[in-house]
């Protein structure tokens, strides 16, 4: 009697991406293959693997990175397994710690997805990619605008000029620019100088309304009904909405509530030996942009909910920072919670 062979062989192909090159090692179930670089087209890989490793399982890995998630895309659609991980997913041995190289990266990419340590990170679709890179866009802005307050206000400050006690806060309001705008200075240099930092802010905060309109009349518009839950919760405003459907996606994928706040970077960082264990502040990994928006609103959670002011009074006495964290934590918790059972919150009543 003959038997038929219908184990399918493996490929697995380890990629270091960067924007005109790819550094590649490929290995099968059994033997280990070469190192090589090419062009970064995902066409010119395929028309190798198919000449020289057909009837292949494939299995592909690179870092996610500044290249996005266009290769991935593109290796799915020939029909491969393609995994996108956090680079410090990677473990690294004595030696590669003090050498690195795009091949050496390569390398250990291809064995840790040979031994199956690689996990992949979520992968958004085109859609919230693409939202996610407009709300990053205001992101952005908001930093240029932080900046060029700071450099008129210290432009100001050089020159001897003393802002009026009014109006020498955050906000900025029209009355202060029109003082701005109508200082007397010496030279007209002095004025050509502070003309352009004002123009250069009236511009970014311009191009930051209409983005912000922009985000909000999207999300309205694609994604209602978590926008319209969202915006349920004291402290969720708008920008945080779109931020948490852009950045968070769906919510429901989520097991659990811990899997969530890990994400987001609200875990705390615990060191134990022994009998002794200690928590040396919350875990640096996770999206720091959502954790700092969640912290600003837990301000905003605790003007307009009285449990959450109760809940704050309860750790009165112990470190702020601490307790603004822990606020946030809870106001994370609440979003998970009116997502997955898709109630929205009443004030009020205990979360």
């Amino acid at each position: 009697m003959k038997t038929k062979n219908t184990a399918c062989p493996k490929l697995f192909i380890g990629i270091d991406i960067h924007k005109t090159s790819w550094s590649i090692r490929m290995a099968t179930d059994l033997f280990q293959g070469k190192r090589m670089t090419m062009p970064s087209d995902p066409e010119n890989l395929k028309r190798y693997v198919e000449k020289f490793y057909p009837d292949h399982e494939i299995q592909c890995a690179y870092e996610a990175g500044c290249c996005g998630y266009s290769a991935h895309r593109a290796f799915e659609s020939f029909g491969w397994q393609s995994i996108v991980f956090n680079p410090s997913d990677i473990a690294r041995t004595g030696k590669s710690q003090f050498q690195k190289t795009d091949g050496i990266d390569a390398d250990l990419i291809c064995r840790e997805l040979r031994d199956n340590r690689l996990v992949s990170i979520t992968v958004p679709d085109v859609e919230r990619e693409h939202l996610r890179c407009l709300f990053r866009r205001r992101n952005d802005l908001v930093k240029d605008i932080r900046q060029i307050k700071s450099q008129i206000k210290g432009q100001l400050l050089f020159m001897g000029i003393r802002i009026p006690q009014e109006h020498d806060n955050s906000y900025w309001s029209h009355s202060f620019r029109k003082w701005i705008e109508s200082l007397s200075l010496e030279n007209e240099t002095a004025k050509s100088a502070i003309r352009s930092r004002l123009l250069q802010f009236e511009f970014l905060d311009k191009s930051v309304r209409e983005v912000s309109n922009e985000l909000r009349k999207y999300c309205r518009t694609h994604y209602k009904k978590d926008y319209t839950l969202l915006r349920s919760i004291p402290g969720i405003g708008g920008i945080v909405a779109c931020g948490i459907l852009s950045e968070l996606g769906d919510l429901r994928r989520f097991g659990n509530f811990k899997q969530l706040a890990a994400y987001v970077g609200l875990m705390p960082a615990l060191h134990q030996s022994g009998d002794n264990t200690r928590s040396s502040g919350i875990n640096p990994r996770g999206n720091s942009i959502m954790r700092s928006y969640f912290v600003e609103a837990a301000w905003q959670a605790l003007r307009f909910d009285p449990v959450m002011q109760k809940y704050y009074r309860t750790h009165a006495g112990r470190d702020s920072k601490s307790i603004l964290i822990k606020v946030a934590r809870k106001l994370l918790s609440r979003v998970h919670s009116v997502i997955k059972t898709e109630t929205p919150y009443q004030i009020g009543v205990i979360a």
